[in-house]
């Protein structure tokens, strides 16, 4: 029934005034006014995305940024704009983890909602992001909190598997996690996932889709991540409560 009334909205509306609507309804994190007074004026690069979080809602952060280009390794995938999101400027399409058209240094700011969990080589992934950041460059990244979504019977993934991952070189076809993802998956919490052999397809498909997790992260791990990974953390926090976010510099 809810379903079909959104529809309907978005029918009659148009998908940017449901998008405006909807965002009424969402409180602004107590903390968005730092995080927003960290990155004003920066010029961003968005790996995924467009992000509604970032749009409209708890932490609206497009409207400070001075400019904003994206990364996704598709034209086209499962997270298809709704109504919000920014005016990119360049849109690079590669993987996260290999932003070889990107020069050194080019921006002072990445932002990341909910993009790092499906990489398969975060490792990999957070070295680039530290490369094409300026000296005073800050990283947003927003993971989702384990133990409040589908992935909550599974362990969290430890910093020695990250690190075996990098240095084995692990590509984006990596299906490694596919049996533990396959048994301790909450279908219950993921229902455009569909039934469990709908799942099962989708995540043989994983290199053209991109929805499994490879890694799963509470606050902490994600800190250990950022740190091994040469960022410091400025802000953190567990919010809503599926989402970690932490801000971090790349030291000078």
């Amino acid at each position: 029934m809810i379903a079909t009334v959104r529809s309907t909205a978005k029918t009659i509306l148009g998908p940017r005034i449901t998008a405006y609507l909807r965002s009424l309804k969402i409180r602004n994190l107590p903390s968005a006014g730092k995080y927003r007074e960290h990155l004003r004026g920066r010029a961003a690069l968005e790996i995924g995305g467009p992000s509604e979080i970032f749009a409209l809602g708890p932490l609206p952060i497009y409207g400070v940024l001075r400019s904003i280009d994206n990364c996704n390794y598709a034209s086209q995938t499962l997270w298809k704009p709704d109504g919000f999101g920014p005016r990119y400027g360049q849109t690079f399409i590669c993987e996260a983890s290999s932003l070889k058209d990107i020069s050194d240094g080019r921006y002072n700011c990445i932002l990341s909602s909910h993009s790092l969990e499906h990489t398969a080589n975060p490792l990999k992934a957070l070295y680039e992001w530290r490369r094409i950041l300026s000296k005073d460059g800050l990283l947003l990244l927003i993971l989702p909190n384990k133990d409040h979504t589908f992935d909550w019977r599974r362990p969290v993934t430890t910093m020695e598997h990250m690190i075996s991952d990098y240095e084995n070189q692990t590509a984006e076809d990596d299906l490694t996690h596919l049996d533990e993802i396959i048994k301790l998956h909450d279908l219950s919490k993921d229902l455009p996932a569909g039934t469990l052999e709908q799942f099962r397809a989708r995540s043989l498909n994983n290199s053209a889709v991109r929805a499994l997790h490879h890694h799963v992260f509470t606050l902490s791990s994600a800190l250990e991540l950022l740190n091994f990974a040469g960022f410091s953390s400025i802000l953190y926090e567990v919010a809503l409560p599926i989402h970690i976010i932490v801000l971090a510099r790349r030291p000078d």
